[in-house]
């Protein structure tokens, strides 16, 4: 056989691998990939064919036709095809894009070969930070950790773990340390130690991330800008400058310029260690140590976008307009806010927890003030729903010339739904006036699978806490969150995530009010609240009688054209009963997303069944035609070869669409 016939044979197979490939995986079949299965398969497959059969044979003397149809080229031919698909198996399995909700491709990403080099980086730094937990003993300490006493050693192999693998582990294992409604004092203690050094940015670096984000050349937007940063974090820096315009004093946050590649590379890595150490120990599975990794991954993307910051201020600020309490946001200059830079009011004061003689000065009583911050925050949390979820004392400050107290920091912004605002009310209203049944209410409304409650036993486990803390003063809010998370937990019920939010935020609240007035009661100080709200609620008709007499002409407008069509809905359905044509009837095929599953995982399930039964068949028929010596054994053979290929086949599409099903979730 000459080249040029040996190559028309090659480009002819690589065709028909390239279209029954295809068929054969099934839809969506990404074109790339597609492409480079049948080029690695054949140029693989025919280095082979070449190497054990063509270099010792002469095919000259046959034509092109008996050369494909021999057997030694129909098996080449075979090769091929399961080769190609294997190799497009090997793409999809490592391939880190996932597909959009209808099961396509997500388009406008990096090529695959970028996606294997950054998957390659990953799973390098993935096996440094699994031995670093190796050489702190993390995985031991898991294991045996049974009792309280025990916790000490596995806290400090989780301390060191987070802080020598660095970058987001470090900011991770901060943000665990404010989870004292988590977490014993023990583990407080150790992550509390977790310190990250943010060198400041260099001038070069500061003069281009303005540059880039700037509509104008700095100097003409600020008439002055100082080059020291008033402070340096692992998100950005802060800057005092003057806007040239209106000469108003501002802050200039910047954004590291690297902050967005360490996240895309540390993040995933961040979830995937909390996976390993939730599957290696049951104490971090039912703390929900994965969840707690995707919410920080979660909440964190959103802090480096400073556009989400910049509107979180501007939503909050107009929740507190017309509200009782006394607070100031600062405000934002969106003309010159980006995704990277943010600018906004400067604001001269001092943090609350270092701010004793600025309260002595403007002669400021710190039980009022602390009463005002607890207020600010509820009429955030329980009435309008969205809330600061960070109000440790460094973000809060107290302004030197009026004594306001100041929000700063909106990366970290809560929100609850109607419900969970509910819930919360009843959750505190519970713990103030000791009653089971109306925490337990509370929880309820808090956790994911409420269905899976048992009232009885949970009551009863929370009665037993709030007998602990009857007749004693000033409960340590952290310890009493924690006793109740541990009850949900013991029970196996799941606080929804942003509830979880909520309550860190009201431990953190808790220990600020304390730092300004250590006999603060933020349970009482809650009812307290409460009651005067809901008397706020009762005289407002009175107060304001024009705003509630408009209110109610709105309700009653929206309500107006449901009214009019009940009477003929009643009718229809009376005369539907009448007729006979009403039929109640509901099964699992009558929702279409249940029934598509269902009917996709009866087909996988058949596929599979049919793949196993050809390779058992197979298998069988090899094995008889070892005792069988007359020329049937050759029919024998070649039938069960034909099946072992088919069942390769069926078993290699099934683990494609097996992979592509695990990335939809």
């Amino acid at each position: 056989m000459s080249g040029w016939q040996m190559v028309i044979q090659i480009v002819i197979a690589s065709v028909l691998i390239f279209f029954i490939s295809g068929r054969l995986i099934g839809s969506n079949v990404n074109l790339l990939k597609r492409i480079l299965s049948v080029v690695l398969s054949v140029s693989f497959t025919t280095f082979v064919f070449w190497y054990t059969f063509l270099r010792d044979n002469s095919l000259d003397g046959e034509g092109l036709v008996e050369n494909m149809l021999s057997v030694a080229t129909l098996l080449w031919f075979g090769s091929m095809l399961l080769i190609s698909m294997l190799f497009y198996l090997f793409f999809e399995l490592f391939d880190p894009i996932a597909l959009n909700e209808n099961g396509n491709r997500v388009r406008g990403k990096k090529n695959i070969f970028k996606r294997l080099l950054g998957h390659w980086r990953k799973q390098k730094r993935l096996r440094l930070v699994l031995k670093v937990a190796m050489t702190t003993g993390i995985n031991r300490t898991m294991k045996y950790v049974k009792y309280r006493e025990d916790e000490r050693e596995l806290a400090v192999a989780l301390r060191l773990t987070l802080e020598q693998s660095g970058g987001i582990f470090v900011k991770f294992g901060q943000v665990l340390s404010t989870r004292k409604e988590l977490f014993t004092p023990v583990f407080i203690e150790e992550l509390e130690k977790l310190q990250q050094n943010a060198p400041p940015l260099s001038k070069l670096q500061v003069d281009k991330v303005l540059k880039e984000n700037l509509k104008a050349p700095v100097d003409q937007v600020f008439s002055y800008f100082e080059e020291k940063p008033l402070a340096a974090a692992s998100i950005g820096q802060v800057h005092r400058a003057v806007l040239r315009d209106t000469n108003e004093q501002v802050v200039v946050k910047v954004l590291r310029p690297d902050m967005r590649e360490v996240m895309r590379d540390d993040l995933d890595i961040l979830v995937e260690f909390a996976t390993w150490v939730s599957s290696k120990s049951k104490w971090a599975e039912g703390l929900g140590f994965r969840e707690l990794a995707m919410g920080f991954a979660a909440s964190l993307q959103e802090e480096i976008d400073f556009e989400i910051e910049a509107r979180n201020m501007i939503q909050l600020s107009n929740i507190m307009e017309n509200s009782s309490a006394v607070v100031k946001i600062p405000k934002v200059f969106t003309t010159y806010s980006t995704s990277n830079l943010l600018v906004m009011e400067y604001v001269e004061g001092s943090s609350v927890g270092c701010a004793r003689k600025v309260f002595e000065e403007l002669d400021i009583d710190c039980y009022q003030f602390s009463q005002n911050l607890l207020c600010v925050f509820l009429e955030q949390a329980l009435i309008s729903g969205i809330y600061h979820s960070d109000p440790h004392p460094g973000n809060i400050y107290i302004e030197h010339n009026t004594g306001k107290p100041v929000l700063l920091d909106f990366g970290a912004v809560g929100r609850l739904s109607a419900a969970q605002q509910e819930g919360l009310k009843l959750f505190l209203a519970g713990i103030q006036n000791g009653d089971e049944s109306l925490l337990f209410d509370g929880v309820l409304l808090l956790v994911e699978n409420a269905e899976e409650v048992e009232r009885d036993e949970i009551e009863q486990a929370i009665s037993q806490v709030l007998l602990r803390i009857s007749y004693i003063e000033n409960i340590s809010t952290d310890e009493l969150i924690y006793c109740v998370f541990s009850i949900v937990q013991e029970y196996g019920l799941r606080f929804y995530p942003s509830v979880s939010v909520a309550l860190r935020a009201i431990v953190t609240l808790d220990g600020t009010l304390r730092t300004i007035y250590p006999a603060f009661d933020i349970f009482r100080e809650t009812k307290t609240f409460s009651d005067s709200y809901i008397k706020r609620s009762l005289k407002q008709p009175f107060k304001d009688p024009i705003g509630t007499k408009e209110y109610i002409e709105e309700e009653i407008a929206l309500m107006l054209p449901k009214i009019r069509k009940i009477p003929r809905r009643i009718d229809q359905l009376i005369k539907k009963v009448e007729s006979g044509r009403v039929i109640l009837h509901h099964d699992i095929f009558s929702d279409r997303a249940n029934s598509s599953f269902v009917m996709q995982l009866f087909s996988q399930f058949v596929i599979l069944l049919v793949g196993i039964t050809f390779g058992i068949i197979s298998v069988s028929l090899l094995a008889i035609s070892q005792f069988m010596h007359t020329a049937y054994a050759i029919y024998l053979n070649t039938a069960a070869y034909l099946g072992l290929f088919l069942c390769a086949i069926l078993l290699v599409r099934l683990s494609i669409q097996a992979i592509r099903n695990m990335k939809k979730i």
